[in-house]
């Protein structure tokens, strides 16, 4: 079974909403977490208006704390899932290289490769939202191939 780690900067907006619809798209045939490049909301459950946006599609959620990643979870995943480029410095400080090319943006996997912007400060929820599934149906798309 693929793993899947999913990172942002706070692991509390769209890393757990790209957990949460990745886990909803591929059930059981792929594991998957999310977890944060800072330390900065570790403890912290899912913003409010990402949960909103969660039950509003009809996505399944709960439980979500935000934890940081470590260098162990470098070899204990097959795919590190960033947001933005933003997240790269600070990932690199924490895993150092990426010798098995692990590490992808998740709008990379589609059509329309760049970053998602971070809603915390945007307030554009529904937009993340969109670009979080997008994203996430091509990166089962290509895991399940």
């Amino acid at each position: 079974m693929k793993k899947v780690l999913f990172l942002c900067h706070g692991n509390i907006c769209r890393s757990p909403m790209a957990e949460f619809v990745f886990r909803h798209m591929a059930g059981e045939r792929v594991y998957c977490e999310s977890k944060a490049v800072s330390s900065e909301e570790i403890g912290n459950g899912i913003y409010p208006a990402a949960a909103r946006m969660l039950q509003q599609k009809g996505v399944p959620f709960g439980g979500h704390r935000a934890r940081q990643i470590t260098r162990a979870d470098y070899d204990a995943f097959d795919y590190i899932v960033v947001m933005e480029e933003y997240n790269l410095p600070r990932l690199w400080r924490i895993i150092g290289s990426d010798p098995a090319g692990k590490v992808h943006r998740l709008l990379d996997f589609t059509d329309t490769p760049g970053d998602i912007e971070d809603p915390w400060y945007s307030g554009n929820f529904e937009k993340v939202y969109e670009q979080i599934y997008a994203g996430c149906a091509a990166l089962l798309e290509k895991i399940t191939e």
